[in-house]
């Protein structure tokens, strides 16, 4: 393809490059669009027409091998490039490559440099450089590589001399380019002294007036009547508290008192003696022994896995006797005289852990008995204590009274202030007010009237829509007949080798039916004479394991009797040991003592009680509300600063 106006090249790409940039605007078919570009090129020649078509469809045809080059010069150049010169790339990019042969250097050049000469050469300077490397990867991946190599990459290296000679032409720039334009000079101007305008005066503020202030009630400097009853009845609360603090001294207090009452003691000891019952010292098994008869236990139903197991364990004991009967006939040696001397020293290991442990218990009781001692000596130092404790905080409520006093008095003074400071701003207050419930309800007035006329237009759609649907449902009630022509004994007129009406196949459905269930009945009957045989087999078995297992009890209930006459050998052997019994006689005497000083503490307290009366009552509700008042204030003490 070659014109012979060369200088038309340039004004011929740049109607190729505005053809591009409108197909891919509108994003039509590409026939219709280019047979609706050639009606409008109807002005220009036809050589010059068929030019353009080419140019426009084959950059259409290859628009994914061109937008391999072009988006990647974009990406790396994107800061001084512009969106609307892409398509003059896509254009140059499709002649390089398509075209350079036909057009030759000459014509290729001269529609180079009628575009922008620097861009041409930043576009063809990286379209060479990366032509060998990664442009002809993503070609590969796009083409066959062969094709690739033969008609795109040797074609263009073979041109590559005289686009180097074309760059250097687009790198040095003309004069007319290089022209620099005229230099502005300085204007000098002339300097604004004008007076500057005087500021206005603001406006005074408004000073509100203050409406005159009630005087002060008489009130005010009167004692109040409440203040007199709260006096006296702090005075008898006095006096009670003063003769409920005189009954404390003369009994025990109840917070203070450390002894336990009479309920509260027989419970402990009642512990006690059930946890002395269940350590059993004397016996030599902490639990009683396991039943050996197994008739007596509730009997458990075996599955055949656990029958076999249990049949494999007395085939296996079974065996193991015959062994040991073959080896003492062979001569083996007899294990009884050693087993002797291991249960005689076993016996008496045991015999010196019953006293240790009966040792250890007895002197545990003792120490606890010491302790109680202890503690009563101690709950007398601690009464003395609280009741310092008493006087003292006695002396704090008095001081911290008088604390209150002050921060009322003050807190009074600042009231007074706030409520001058705050009743000028009453008035403005209230006419805000006013004019905003004046607004709310202009608004509430108007929005009812909206509602109420919605409301209107929605009654009027829904009974539209109830009308429709009753016509709806008229129609629906309306009877249909619908004719039943079908007989079940005639086939359907296919003309097959193995048709068969609906009847027929429901005969053949049931005769096969009934051969199924009879095969199945067969298969059942089968199953259930071999569950049979091996059901027989398993009671056979456990038959042979009970008689085993019953000689096996009678055997070890024999054991247990003569290890239980050995037990009771053992424990009157350690009740006779002498330390044992020396120890029992010291905790004699403790429990003595300790006896001997709860029965001082009763005859101190018995002359003090009374008949439980109703005075009795009121002084016991007395003495916890003392202990509460006191409790809370002491916390209170310590909160406060």
């Amino acid at each position: 393809m070659v014109l012979k106006m060369p200088s038309r090249f340039g004004s011929l790409v740049k109607e190729a490059c505005a053809l591009l940039d409108k197909f891919t605007s509108d994003s039509r078919d590409v026939d219709v669009f280019l047979e609706e570009a050639s009606t409008d090129l109807q002005s220009i020649g036809p050589t010059e027409r068929k030019f353009i078509l080419e140019v426009v469809s084959g950059c259409v045809e290859y628009k994914k091998l061109l937008n391999v080059v072009i988006s990647a010069f974009y990406g790396q150049h994107r800061k001084w490039l512009c969106r609307g010169d892409r398509s003059q790339f896509i254009v140059i990019c499709y002649l390089a490559i398509f075209s350079l042969d036909d057009l030759g250097l000459g014509h290729f050049s001269g529609i180079v440099k009628s575009l922008a000469p620097l861009k041409m050469h930043l576009f063809l300077d990286f379209f060479f450089s990366n032509l060998t490397s990664w442009i002809q990867d993503e070609w590969n991946s796009i083409y066959e590589a062969e094709f690739v190599e033969k008609n795109w990459i040797r074609p263009l290296l073979r041109w590559r001399p005289e686009i180097n000679l074309l760059m250097d032409q687009l790198a040095v720039p003309k004069e007319s380019d290089v022209r620099r334009a005229p230099v502005k000079t300085t204007q000098c101007q002339e300097f604004n002294l004008n007076k500057p305008k005087p500021r206005s005066l603001p406006m005074p503020e408004l000073i509100p007036l203050q409406e005159k202030t009630k005087p002060v009630p008489n009130t005010t400097y009167t004692t109040p009547r409440e203040i007199q009853i709260i006096e006296e009845i702090k005075e008898k609360n006095q006096q009670k508290a003063q003769e409920l603090l005189f009954e404390a001294n003369m009994t025990q207090f109840r917070c203070g008192n450390p002894e336990k009452s009479e309920h509260t003691k027989a419970v402990i000891s009642q512990i006690k003696t059930d946890l002395d019952s269940k350590l059993k010292f004397d016996s030599f098994h902490s639990s009683g022994i396991p039943p050996s008869i197994k008739a007596k236990s509730c009997s458990v139903k075996l599955n055949n896995a656990a029958i076999r197991r249990r049949e494999a364990l007395h085939d296996r004991q079974v065996k193991e006797e015959l062994q040991r009967i073959e080896r003492l006939v062979q001569g083996a040696r007899d294990p009884s005289p050693f087993l002797q001397r291991q249960k005689e020293v076993l016996e008496r290991d045991l015999q010196e852990k019953l006293q240790t442990a009966e040792r250890k218990r007895l002197e545990t009781q003792i120490s606890e008995q010491e302790a109680a001692l202890a503690r009563n000596r101690v709950a007398e130092r601690n009464q003395k204590t609280a009741q310092l404790k008493k006087e003292e905080t006695a002396q704090l409520m008095q001081r911290y009274a008088e604390k209150r006093l002050q921060e009322e008095k003050q807190l009074r003074d600042l009231m007074q202030q706030v409520t001058d400071s705050h009743y000028n701003s009453k008035a403005a207050k209230e006419k805000i007010k006013q004019l905003k419930q004046r607004i709310v309800k202009e608004v509430s007035e108007q929005s009812q009237e909206l509602l109420r006329q919605a409301l209107e237009e929605q009654q009027e759609e829904l009974c539209r829509k109830f009308k429709i649907i009753q016509e709806i449902h008229a129609i629906e009630s309306l009877p249909r007949i619908r004719p039943n022509s079908f007989d079940d004994t005639e086939t359907a007129g296919h003309e097959l080798l193995n048709e068969m009406s609906l009847a027929e196949l429901k005969e053949r459905l049931a005769l096969l039916r009934q051969q199924q269930e009879k095969e199945q009945e067969e298969r059942r009957r089968n199953i259930l004479e071999e569950k049979q045989k091996k059901k027989q087999e398993i009671l056979e078995a456990l038959e042979n394991i009970e008689l085993h297992e019953r000689v096996l009890a009678k055997e070890a209930a024999e054991r247990n009797e003569k290890k239980k006459a050995n037990q009771e050998l053992v424990q009157q052997v350690v009740a006779q040991d002498e330390t044992i019994v020396a120890l029992k006689k010291k905790l004699e005497e403790k429990k003595q003592a300790s006896q001997r000083v709860k029965q001082a503490e009763k005859s101190k307290i018995i002359p003090c009680k009374k008949t439980p009366t109703g005075t009795n009552i009121q002084r016991d509700l007395k003495e916890k509300t003392w202990e509460e008042l006191e409790r809370s204030l002491a916390c209170y003490i310590q909160d406060t600063p």
